[in-house]
């Protein structure tokens, strides 16, 4: 609401009067019909005059005035009315009527104290008086003492329709609820149509009771658009779309209309089921989307923010999102913005980043969600330079005591590689939740710093909860931690009470499975208390892989195909098995069987900034032996370098081990040897360096890593062309092609880093 400038005395703004009578009651009646800030302070500034007034003053005419004040919520002209007519009219403020309106203006205007004094010196009391009074603490969110009004007014009157409204409009479903309900039927009341949509809301808001709502709307003989909206609203937020979607058609079908309320609910039932059916949630979101555009709803901000949100959530084209926000010319909303910035975060993140920006420069005033969501695209970037520009805009904005932003903070450095930057804003944050201990475990893990996550959980000063443990054992299955993580995974249940889930089991059958204690795997999967799902099934089948035996894998392999026979994972791992056991026949033969299937594997694509120069990473089902052709020049989108395999290179190739390859790239990027072989994440090494020595330390470690990781492979090297290395990756359990050109040394070559790409 603006605030509009205050008039400070009756005394400063009422004027001899001019107008005559007729004037003066059109002008009073337009207030009654639509009031409006104007109109109200013409009316008022024209018509008062303490010096002979050609209009009498009545009861009825203050009773308008405070009406109008109290829809605007002009506080400020309503004390200053109630002021002129203790001056001027004693009789107007002595009656009943003209009180209970001025009753009603306090209340709704927000002064309760001052109504609430009015209600206790009134010499005569009616069923509006209470009613007004109940009405203000109501809409102000006072549940005990609008409870309170409402109990005490049943010794004197019987309640109305607007009375029910109020009080239950601030009852929970319990006792009070329940007893307000009872009475309601008693009195005859339950029958009508506000106090039945009440009572549907009431038994909303508890999603246990959705049985009694849906048994009061049953109930109902005739049913009104708040009704449906009601009804549609509880459906939503029981995550039930289906039947939010049903009712809609049902209103469109038999034309008994629809708002702009009506449609934010049905969109935002679309992506609040339990379980999403994105197929079917996308062809509703479609439809909706055409009602909108039919109708006109469609220029609401409202339908656009949220029809934007369905789209992102139900894996729509992000272009779509972006199109409906192009569509509102820039409008000045911040939910807007927001959501437009949440369907690019994860797809796209520099172009999240880049709407960001866009919308400083809008000047809105932002709240921690919107810094929070920047965040979150900075997270899927490759540098934390974005990241620490969102950080800055954070303090700036007074919000560096915010729990949330604390914590993406935490995540978003962590994801960026500056595991240096987390851990300083884990030191600096005032109050922790477990969610910010969480993040900081989760980095650590990130970084195989499993040390560092095992010495901080011995710090944890709040109680732990089961994603801390996963965060723990992710941490000591990157480090190859056995004895420890298996006494974590025990400690959980016997010290801390925790019941193992299966993301618990998956991460002890990885540890356990990686180490080579594949029977051991086997058992703890087949003690599980529930039935092991994909992602337990996957750990093994990746250790089975790792350490080639072939007969525990098949078997892992055909419960991942049972499991989500569309998934390519079991396929490819299994395939990568009999490669690891020169049975290339079964590997092409469950290839072709995948083709058959139409089981596709979708690849990867992620990056690196290294000298001022992007270096792809382009990482899919492997080609294995040479099938594929190409040659490729970075930096490209993942679709296009995919495209720019067309010249052969199988020609005049010879087989080498990774340790020449890696030799090889090293030399041809003029990297030193002597590296060791650590995460190339350590955002620290960018203090006192240049930009050149700093890409090729980072470029000098990726090389150690590879090499590290890889310590039996083979690979191809193409003269004139650069070093092709076909490995199976034990860290991403997926094989890829690695290739290096270029050379570091010369920041004016075109460098191209990295490449790994394949189908």
């Amino acid at each position: 609401m603006v605030r509009r400038k205050r008039i400070t005395s009756v005394h400063s703004f009422l004027r001899l009067f001019t107008t005559t009578t007729s004037e003066f009651n059109s002008s009073l009646q337009r207030l009654r019909v639509q009031p409006t800030h104007h109109h109200l302070e013409q009316l008022i500034l024209s018509s008062f005059s303490t010096i002979n007034p050609t209009v009498p003053y009545s009861s009825q005419t203050y009773a308008t005035l405070f009406h109008a004040c109290a829809r605007l919520h002009r506080l400020d002209i309503g004390r200053d009315l109630h002021h002129h007519m203790l001056s001027h009219d004693l009789i107007a403020a002595q009656q009943l009527y003209t009180i209970n309106h001025l009753v009603n203006m306090y209340a709704k205007c927000g002064d309760l104290e001052c109504a609430h004094h009015l209600f206790d010196h009134m010499l005569h009391r009616n069923i509006v008086s209470w009613t007004s009074l109940i009405s203000g603490y109501s809409q102000y969110g006072n549940a005990d003492q609008c409870f309170r009004l409402f109990s005490n007014m049943l010794a004197h009157y019987s309640p109305n329709d607007f009375a029910y409204a109020s009080v239950l409009s601030v009852c929970d479903s319990s006792s009070r609820g329940r007893q307000v309900h009872t009475l309601a039927i008693k009195t005859g009341f339950d029958t009508c149509v506000y106090v039945s949509n009440a009572l549907i809301a009431m038994y909303s808001r508890n999603s246990s009771m959705g049985n009694e709502a849906w048994k009061v709307f049953n109930d109902m003989e005739f049913h009104n658009l708040v009704s449906w909206n009601t009804i549609i609203a509880l459906f939503q937020m029981s995550g039930q779309g289906d039947k939010a979607m049903r009712f809609f058609s049902l209103m469109h079908r038999d034309n008994l209309g629809f708002d702009h309320a009506t449609l934010v609910s049905v969109l935002s039932s679309l992506f609040g089921m339990d379980e999403i059916d994105f197929s079917w949630g996308l062809q509703s979101c479609f439809q909706l989307h055409c009602v909108g555009v039919k109708t006109g709803l469609i220029l609401d901000v409202g339908i656009v923010t949220a029809l934007v949100k369905a789209y992102s959530i139900l894996r729509g084209e992000v272009s779509d999102c972006y199109k409906l926000f192009l569509e509102t010319n820039g409008c000045q909303d911040l939910m807007l913005w927001t959501e437009i910035i949440v369907a690019f975060s994860e797809r796209d993140p520099e172009k999240a980043i880049f709407l960001f920006g866009q919308l400083l420069r809008e000047g809105l005033s932002l709240d921690s969600y919107a810094f929070s969501i920047a965040l979150k695209a900075c997270a899927g970037l490759v540098t934390d330079k974005n990241a620490l520009m969102v950080h800055c805009k954070v303090i700036k904005s007074g919000f560096v005591d915010a729990l949330v932003l604390g914590n993406a903070l935490i995540h978003a450095y962590a994801r960026c590689g500056s595991i240096s930057q987390a851990n300083q804003v884990f030191e600096e944050m005032r109050y922790r939740d477990i969610v910010t201990w969480n993040s900081m475990f989760k980095a650590y893990a990130l970084h195989g710093k499993a040390n560092e996550a095992l010495g901080l959980f011995d710090k944890m000063d709040v109680k732990p909860d089961a994603a801390t443990f996963v965060a723990l054992l992710s941490a000591c299955s990157h480090a190859g931690m056995v004895q420890e993580g298996i006494q974590i995974f025990y400690a959980m249940s016997e010290k801390h009470g925790i019941v193992p889930q299966l993301d618990h089991y998956a991460c002890i059958v990885d540890i356990v499975g990686r180490a080579g204690h594949i029977f051991q795997a086997e058992k703890i999967i087949k003690e599980m208390p529930m039935q092991p799902d994909y992602v337990v099934w996957s750990a093994f089948l990746g250790a089975c892989r790792k350490h080639r035996e072939s007969g525990l894998a098949q078997i892992a392999a055909s419960r991942l195909k049972e499991l989500d026979p569309e998934n390519s994972l079991g396929y490819v791992l299994m395939s990568n098995v009999y490669c690891s056991a020169h049975s290339f026949d079964e590997a092409g033969h469950l290839r072709k069987q995948m083709r058959g299937l139409g089981v596709m594997k979708q690849p990867g694509l992620s990056w690196t900034d290294l000298v001022l120069k992007r270096s792809i990473k382009y990482v899919g089902a492997c080609r294995c032996w040479g099938v594929g052709e190409g040659t490729c020049s970075l930096p490209k989108p993942g679709w296009e370098l995919e495209r720019s395999l067309k010249s052969p290179w199988r020609r005049n190739q010879r087989i080498v081990p990774v340790k020449e390859l890696a030799s090889e790239a090293r030399r041809r990027m003029g990297l030193p040897g002597n590296v060791r072989a650590e995460p190339v994440t350590d955002g620290t090494l960018c203090r006192g360096h240049t930009e050149r020595q700093v890409a090729v330390s980072r470029a000098a470690r990726a090389v150690a890593v590879y090499e590290d990781v890889h310590q039996v492979g083979w690979g191809f090297v193409t003269p004139g062309f650069g070093g092709m290395l076909w490995r199976s990756d034990s860290w991403m359990d997926r094989e890829v092609i690695e290739w290096f050109e270029g050379d570091l040394a010369n920041p004016k070559q075109n460098w191209s880093g990295t490449g790994l790409f394949s189908e």
